[in-house]
Protein backbone atom coordinates (compact mmCIF):
# COMPACT_ATOMS: atom_id res chain seq x y z
CA UNK A 1 0.00 0.00 0.00
CA UNK A 2 1.59 3.58 -0.90
CA UNK A 3 1.82 5.74 1.88
CA UNK A 4 0.77 9.26 1.22
CA UNK A 5 -0.38 12.50 2.55
CA UNK A 6 -3.26 13.41 0.19
CA UNK A 7 -6.44 12.68 0.99
CA UNK A 8 -8.25 9.41 -0.73
CA UNK A 9 -11.02 10.59 -3.02
CA UNK A 10 -13.93 9.31 -0.85
CA UNK A 11 -12.87 12.07 1.66
CA UNK A 12 -13.48 14.42 -0.73
CA UNK A 13 -17.15 15.92 -0.53
CA UNK A 14 -18.90 16.79 -3.76
CA UNK A 15 -20.96 20.25 -2.87
CA UNK A 16 -20.39 22.77 -5.06
CA UNK A 17 -21.09 24.66 -5.94
CA UNK A 18 -23.66 26.42 -4.21
CA UNK A 19 -25.80 29.17 -3.43
CA UNK A 20 -23.20 31.28 -1.61
CA UNK A 21 -19.51 29.34 -3.27
CA UNK A 22 -18.72 28.58 -6.82
CA UNK A 23 -17.36 25.35 -8.03
CA UNK A 24 -13.60 26.18 -7.41
CA UNK A 25 -14.54 27.39 -3.86
CA UNK A 26 -14.94 30.92 -4.52
CA UNK A 27 -17.34 32.87 -3.00
CA UNK A 28 -20.47 34.01 -4.82
CA UNK A 29 -19.25 38.23 -6.28
CA UNK A 30 -22.09 39.29 -4.02
CA UNK A 31 -20.09 37.59 -1.05
CA UNK A 32 -16.71 37.72 -2.48
CA UNK A 33 -16.32 42.02 -1.73
CA UNK A 34 -17.21 41.04 2.17
CA UNK A 35 -14.51 38.29 2.00
CA UNK A 36 -11.89 40.43 0.18
CA UNK A 37 -12.42 44.01 1.93
CA UNK A 38 -9.11 45.03 3.01
CA UNK A 39 -9.19 46.64 6.80
CA UNK A 40 -6.46 49.10 6.83
CA UNK A 41 -6.38 49.87 10.44
CA UNK A 42 -5.54 46.48 11.41
CA UNK A 43 -2.82 46.14 8.89
CA UNK A 44 -1.19 49.36 10.48
CA UNK A 45 -1.64 48.18 13.99
CA UNK A 46 -0.22 44.36 13.08
CA UNK A 47 2.99 46.45 11.44
CA UNK A 48 3.38 49.08 14.48
CA UNK A 49 2.89 45.95 16.88
CA UNK A 50 5.39 43.70 15.48
CA UNK A 51 8.28 46.54 15.23
CA UNK A 52 7.20 47.62 19.13
CA UNK A 53 7.51 43.71 20.17
CA UNK A 54 10.76 43.46 18.55
CA UNK A 55 12.22 47.27 20.00
CA UNK A 56 11.05 45.38 23.15
CA UNK A 57 13.04 42.13 23.02
CA UNK A 58 15.97 43.89 21.73
CA UNK A 59 16.11 46.02 24.68
CA UNK A 60 14.97 43.31 27.49
CA UNK A 61 17.77 40.94 25.24
CA UNK A 62 20.40 43.48 26.52
CA UNK A 63 19.27 45.12 29.87
CA UNK A 64 17.58 42.08 31.46
CA UNK A 65 20.09 40.17 31.98
CA UNK A 66 21.28 36.37 30.69
CA UNK A 67 17.92 34.51 30.83
CA UNK A 68 16.57 37.35 29.46
CA UNK A 69 19.22 37.80 26.10
CA UNK A 70 18.16 34.03 25.97
CA UNK A 71 13.79 34.44 25.96
CA UNK A 72 14.54 37.26 23.29
CA UNK A 73 16.72 35.11 21.19
CA UNK A 74 13.93 32.47 21.47
CA UNK A 75 11.04 34.72 20.72
CA UNK A 76 12.28 36.67 17.97
CA UNK A 77 11.87 33.13 15.92
CA UNK A 78 8.03 34.17 16.01
CA UNK A 79 8.75 38.02 15.33
CA UNK A 80 10.28 36.76 11.80
CA UNK A 81 7.21 34.59 11.39
CA UNK A 82 5.46 37.75 11.63
CA UNK A 83 7.37 39.74 9.32
CA UNK A 84 7.24 37.05 6.98
CA UNK A 85 2.82 36.57 6.81
CA UNK A 86 2.78 40.84 6.34
CA UNK A 87 5.25 40.63 3.84
CA UNK A 88 3.40 37.47 2.14
CA UNK A 89 -0.06 40.03 2.78
CA UNK A 90 1.79 42.91 0.87
CA UNK A 91 2.87 40.52 -1.96
CA UNK A 92 -0.51 39.93 -2.27
CA UNK A 93 -1.40 43.48 -2.32
CA UNK A 94 -4.11 42.74 0.64
CA UNK A 95 -1.80 44.70 3.04
CA UNK A 96 -3.26 48.20 2.32
CA UNK A 97 -5.99 49.31 -0.22
CA UNK A 98 -3.51 52.13 -1.36
CA UNK A 99 -1.40 50.16 -3.65
CA UNK A 100 1.82 52.80 -3.24
CA UNK A 101 1.32 52.43 0.69
CA UNK A 102 0.77 48.77 -0.09
CA UNK A 103 4.52 48.04 -1.55
CA UNK A 104 6.04 51.12 0.39
CA UNK A 105 5.22 49.48 3.67
CA UNK A 106 5.32 46.12 2.39
CA UNK A 107 9.07 46.42 1.02
CA UNK A 108 11.44 48.94 3.22
CA UNK A 109 9.27 48.58 6.52
CA UNK A 110 8.71 44.93 6.26
CA UNK A 111 10.18 42.63 3.48
CA UNK A 112 13.66 44.29 3.48
CA UNK A 113 14.59 44.18 7.47
CA UNK A 114 13.36 40.43 7.11
CA UNK A 115 15.98 40.32 4.34
CA UNK A 116 13.27 39.38 1.85
CA UNK A 117 13.37 40.62 -1.70
CA UNK A 118 9.58 41.13 -2.26
CA UNK A 119 9.45 41.84 -6.26
CA UNK A 120 11.06 38.52 -6.43
CA UNK A 121 8.90 36.81 -3.89
CA UNK A 122 5.71 38.22 -5.55
CA UNK A 123 6.60 36.87 -8.79
CA UNK A 124 7.70 33.32 -7.71
CA UNK A 125 4.68 33.27 -4.76
CA UNK A 126 2.30 34.10 -7.77
CA UNK A 127 3.49 30.70 -9.70
CA UNK A 128 2.95 28.83 -6.78
CA UNK A 129 -0.33 30.36 -6.78
CA UNK A 130 -1.63 29.23 -10.38
CA UNK A 131 0.14 25.96 -10.19
CA UNK A 132 0.63 24.46 -6.85
CA UNK A 133 3.33 21.28 -7.77
CA UNK A 134 3.67 22.53 -11.31
CA UNK A 135 6.37 22.92 -13.51
CA UNK A 136 7.18 26.22 -12.14
CA UNK A 137 6.58 25.74 -8.62
CA UNK A 138 9.15 27.55 -6.63
CA UNK A 139 9.21 25.88 -3.38
CA UNK A 140 9.24 21.85 -4.40
CA UNK A 141 12.31 21.52 -2.61
CA UNK A 142 10.25 22.01 0.91
CA UNK A 143 7.31 19.76 -0.40
CA UNK A 144 8.58 17.07 -2.35
CA UNK A 145 9.66 13.91 -0.61
CA UNK A 146 6.69 13.28 2.05
CA UNK A 147 6.15 10.88 3.91
CA UNK A 148 9.77 10.42 4.67
CA UNK A 149 11.80 9.01 7.32
CA UNK A 150 12.21 10.36 10.46
CA UNK A 151 15.75 10.75 10.30
CA UNK A 152 15.49 12.54 6.79
CA UNK A 153 13.50 15.30 8.55
CA UNK A 154 15.55 15.80 11.56
CA UNK A 155 18.78 16.12 9.73
CA UNK A 156 17.22 19.26 7.37
CA UNK A 157 15.91 20.47 10.60
CA UNK A 158 19.28 20.37 12.40
CA UNK A 159 21.40 21.62 9.41
CA UNK A 160 18.45 24.63 9.67
CA UNK A 161 19.16 24.70 13.07
CA UNK A 162 22.60 25.38 13.12
CA UNK A 163 22.74 27.56 10.19
CA UNK A 164 23.86 25.55 7.36
CA UNK A 165 20.61 26.41 5.17
CA UNK A 166 20.66 30.16 6.44
CA UNK A 167 24.09 30.82 5.53
CA UNK A 168 23.42 29.58 1.83
CA UNK A 169 20.59 31.95 2.14
CA UNK A 170 22.98 34.79 3.36
CA UNK A 171 25.82 34.08 1.06
CA UNK A 172 23.50 34.27 -2.08
CA UNK A 173 21.90 37.52 -1.49
CA UNK A 174 25.40 38.46 -0.73
CA UNK A 175 26.77 37.41 -3.80
CA UNK A 176 23.68 38.89 -5.50
CA UNK A 177 25.65 42.57 -5.30
CA UNK A 178 28.17 41.36 -7.56
CA UNK A 179 25.57 41.27 -10.73
CA UNK A 180 24.74 43.78 -12.17
CA UNK A 181 21.29 42.32 -12.71
CA UNK A 182 20.47 41.85 -9.21
CA UNK A 183 23.11 44.33 -7.61
CA UNK A 184 20.58 47.27 -6.83
CA UNK A 185 18.19 45.02 -5.62
CA UNK A 186 20.41 42.69 -3.13
CA UNK A 187 22.04 46.22 -1.92
CA UNK A 188 19.42 47.92 -0.96
CA UNK A 189 18.16 45.25 1.26
CA UNK A 190 21.38 45.17 2.91
CA UNK A 191 21.71 48.62 3.25
CA UNK A 192 18.38 48.36 5.66
CA UNK A 193 20.58 45.73 7.52
CA UNK A 194 23.33 48.06 8.60
CA UNK A 195 21.08 50.93 9.18
CA UNK A 196 19.24 47.94 11.29
CA UNK A 197 22.62 47.16 12.90
CA UNK A 198 23.40 51.35 13.57
CA UNK A 199 19.69 51.98 15.19
CA UNK A 200 19.80 48.16 17.54
CA UNK A 201 23.24 49.47 18.84
CA UNK A 202 22.35 53.07 19.61
CA UNK A 203 18.35 51.97 20.99
CA UNK A 204 20.43 49.24 23.25
CA UNK A 205 23.48 50.65 23.75
CA UNK A 206 25.01 47.22 22.48
CA UNK A 207 26.61 46.59 19.49
CA UNK A 208 25.99 42.88 19.10
CA UNK A 209 21.96 43.12 19.57
CA UNK A 210 21.23 43.51 15.55
CA UNK A 211 23.48 40.08 15.05
CA UNK A 212 22.20 38.19 18.54
CA UNK A 213 18.98 39.46 18.74
CA UNK A 214 18.14 39.61 14.61
CA UNK A 215 20.24 38.62 12.67
CA UNK A 216 21.09 34.98 14.06
CA UNK A 217 17.69 34.08 14.84
CA UNK A 218 16.81 34.84 11.19
CA UNK A 219 20.12 32.33 10.24
CA UNK A 220 19.14 29.46 12.42
CA UNK A 221 15.19 28.98 14.31
CA UNK A 222 13.51 31.16 11.61
CA UNK A 223 14.57 28.03 9.36
CA UNK A 224 13.04 25.61 11.66
CA UNK A 225 9.79 27.31 11.76
CA UNK A 226 9.54 28.32 7.74
CA UNK A 227 10.64 24.48 7.05
CA UNK A 228 7.89 23.15 9.54
CA UNK A 229 5.44 25.83 8.19
CA UNK A 230 5.75 24.68 4.47
CA UNK A 231 5.44 20.62 5.28
CA UNK A 232 2.64 21.84 7.42
CA UNK A 233 0.94 23.83 4.29
CA UNK A 234 1.47 21.95 1.20
CA UNK A 235 3.74 18.76 2.18
CA UNK A 236 3.40 15.64 0.45
CA UNK A 237 0.48 16.90 -1.22
CA UNK A 238 0.18 16.49 -5.72
CA UNK A 239 -1.09 18.80 -8.23
CA UNK A 240 -4.57 19.52 -8.82
CA UNK A 241 -7.10 21.66 -9.13
CA UNK A 242 -8.93 20.61 -6.20
CA UNK A 243 -7.20 23.22 -3.56
CA UNK A 244 -7.83 20.28 -0.85
CA UNK A 245 -5.56 18.12 -2.89
CA UNK A 246 -2.87 20.57 -2.97
CA UNK A 247 -3.25 22.00 0.49
CA UNK A 248 -3.70 20.60 4.17
CA UNK A 249 -6.15 21.72 6.57
CA UNK A 250 -5.25 21.96 10.37
CA UNK A 251 -7.51 22.54 12.86
CA UNK A 252 -5.99 25.87 14.80
CA UNK A 253 -4.80 26.23 18.24
CA UNK A 254 -3.43 29.28 19.86
CA UNK A 255 0.35 28.09 20.47
CA UNK A 256 0.65 27.64 17.29
CA UNK A 257 -0.88 30.53 16.21
CA UNK A 258 1.34 32.67 18.14
CA UNK A 259 4.50 30.76 17.56
CA UNK A 260 4.48 30.13 13.66
CA UNK A 261 1.29 30.50 11.90
CA UNK A 262 0.10 34.46 12.82
CA UNK A 263 -1.92 36.50 11.49
CA UNK A 264 -4.64 33.51 10.61
CA UNK A 265 -2.20 32.30 8.14
CA UNK A 266 -2.56 28.33 9.53
CA UNK A 267 -6.67 28.43 7.95
CA UNK A 268 -3.78 28.07 4.61
CA UNK A 269 -6.39 25.71 2.71
CA UNK A 270 -9.12 29.00 2.29
CA UNK A 271 -5.79 31.32 1.51
CA UNK A 272 -5.54 28.78 -1.90
CA UNK A 273 -8.73 28.76 -2.69
CA UNK A 274 -9.04 32.58 -2.96
CA UNK A 275 -5.73 33.77 -2.39
CA UNK A 276 -7.59 37.71 -2.42
CA UNK A 277 -8.91 37.00 0.91
CA UNK A 278 -6.59 39.35 3.36
CA UNK A 279 -5.65 37.81 7.00
CA UNK A 280 -8.20 38.82 9.09
CA UNK A 281 -11.02 37.49 6.79
CA UNK A 282 -9.33 33.86 6.31
CA UNK A 283 -11.27 32.90 9.91
CA UNK A 284 -14.43 33.48 8.71
CA UNK A 285 -14.11 32.70 4.81
CA UNK A 286 -12.64 28.86 6.65
CA UNK A 287 -16.31 28.80 8.43
CA UNK A 288 -17.98 29.52 5.14
CA UNK A 289 -16.00 26.69 3.47
CA UNK A 290 -16.73 24.40 6.35
CA UNK A 291 -20.33 25.02 6.82
CA UNK A 292 -20.70 24.66 2.70
CA UNK A 293 -19.11 21.00 3.51
CA UNK A 294 -16.44 21.79 1.67
CA UNK A 295 -14.17 21.01 4.35
CA UNK A 296 -14.37 18.43 6.72
CA UNK A 297 -13.31 16.73 9.53
CA UNK A 298 -11.85 13.77 7.15
CA UNK A 299 -9.24 16.03 5.38
CA UNK A 300 -8.51 18.02 8.56
CA UNK A 301 -5.19 17.45 10.83
CA UNK A 302 -6.25 17.65 14.55
CA UNK A 303 -3.10 19.67 15.27
CA UNK A 304 0.48 20.13 13.63
CA UNK A 305 1.60 17.41 15.25
CA UNK A 306 -0.43 14.94 14.14
CA UNK A 307 0.39 16.69 10.47
CA UNK A 308 4.35 16.47 11.40
CA UNK A 309 3.70 12.46 12.36
CA UNK A 310 2.31 11.59 8.84
CA UNK A 311 4.86 13.18 7.18
CA UNK A 312 7.57 10.98 8.78
CA UNK A 313 5.59 7.64 9.10
CA UNK A 314 8.18 6.40 6.51
CA UNK A 315 9.11 7.24 2.59
CA UNK A 316 6.54 6.92 0.21
CA UNK A 317 6.43 3.53 -1.30
CA UNK A 318 7.65 3.28 -5.18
Amino acid sequence: MTITLVPDNEALSSVLPSERLLANGMAIPELRQKYRHIENWRNVRAVTMVWAWTALLVWGGTHWGVWAALGAFVLMGPMHARFAILMHEAAHKLLFTNKRINDFVGKWIVAYPALVPISIYRRSHFAHHRDEFGPDEPDIAFYRGYPCEPTDLRRRLVRDAVGISGYKNFKALVMATTRSSSRRLSSEILLVQVIMFGVFWLASGAWWSYLAFWWLPWMTQWRVLNRLRAIAEHGGMQRSDDRRLTTHNVTQHWLARFWFVPYNTGWHLAHHVDMGVPWHNLPAYHAELVSAGYITADITFKNYFELWKSATSGAPEQ
